[in-house]
């Protein structure tokens, strides 16, 4: 199987190169090689090189800065998705694309389901669930899975801003919010449970596409807010530094976030594979 992963140079990118290589010819581009944000690239790229399979996990994910760039957001976010959709069709393949915990609003306490209903509040979100739907509606072979608080040892990514900060400020304290809670995931994990599902897939055939396809949740298990996974970070490094609770409304950003954004993966872990608590993963990630 000829395998077209995007962002091979991302958090989730770079490790799916690896997870995804026993599945078949992994063809790998980086942004330089494959700008979501160039259609007309975009198209030529699947074209030439014909795959079985697009892997997308490439995406536009500056949350703030989205406010202010709506269209290269949707550019990326949603138009490309639906033209990778549009472009399987074509070539009889299937697509395996990654979305976001922000498509929800988070107004209530309780951990969202894939059918749960959705109302993103920033354009990052709503470009994301764009494109979902781009996908859902192409009527192809697809998983979607929506994933959280991504982080991982590579890239920019909240655990080694924290890192940083803490290393940078051992004498300061700092200030995380506390009032916004989700799971914190690992790359990896993300790339390993995609490798396994479709090691299945690869077994079960068309069938296994009708049958097990669609959307799901893929998020550690647990929960934990910004402030208390700050906490298990540096616990993690061995960082001695002062930190303080504060509230979003202490630290006012261009873009709404979700209060609450938990996740829930039982969807996934009861049909298809098991993932980790997210405490056991971040001790992992950072053993490594």
């Amino acid at each position: 199987m000829k395998i077209l992963l995007t962002g091979r140079n991302g958090q989730v990118g770079y490790e799916l190169e690896r997870s995804l290589q026993g599945l078949g010819t992994v063809v790998a581009l980086e942004r330089s090689r494959l700008d979501l944000a160039d259609l007309d690239q975009l198209r030529a790229v699947i074209r030439a090189e014909q795959p079985q399979l697009i892997v997308n996990p490439a995406a536009y994910t500056a949350v703030d800065k989205a406010e202010s760039e709506p269209q290269l957001a949707y550019r990326i976010n949603a138009e490309a998705p639906a033209l990778m959709a549009e472009e399987a069709k074509r070539l009889g393949a299937a697509l395996v694309h990654y979305s976001t915990d922000y498509v929800f609003p988070g107004s209530e306490a309780t951990a969202r389901a894939e059918g749960d209903a959705t109302g993103p509040l920033n354009v990052y979100g709503a470009s994301k669930l764009a494109g979902e739907q781009a996908i859902a509606a192409a009527g192809i072979p697809h998983l979607i899975f929506r994933t959280s608080w991504v982080y991982g040892m590579r890239g920019k990514n909240f655990l080694l801003t924290m890192l940083r900060l803490a290393r940078e400020r051992e004498r300061e304290e700092l200030r995380i919010v506390d009032d916004q809670h989700g799971a914190p995931t690992w790359s990896r994990t993300i790339a390993d449970s995609t490798a396994l599902v479709l090691a299945q897939a690869q077994a079960g055939g068309p069938d296994w596409w009708r049958q097990h396809g669609g959307l799901y949740h893929l998020s550690s298990q647990g929960q934990t807010t910004w402030f208390g996974f700050t906490q298990a970070i540096l616990e993690e490094a061995g960082i001695a530094c002062r930190l303080q609770p504060i509230t979003t409304a202490d630290y006012p950003l261009p873009a709404p976030r979700p209060q609450y954004s938990v996740l829930s993966s039982a969807k996934l872990t009861r049909q298809l594979c098991q993932l980790p608590h997210w405490r056991a993963a971040l001790r992992l990630c950072m053993s490594g």
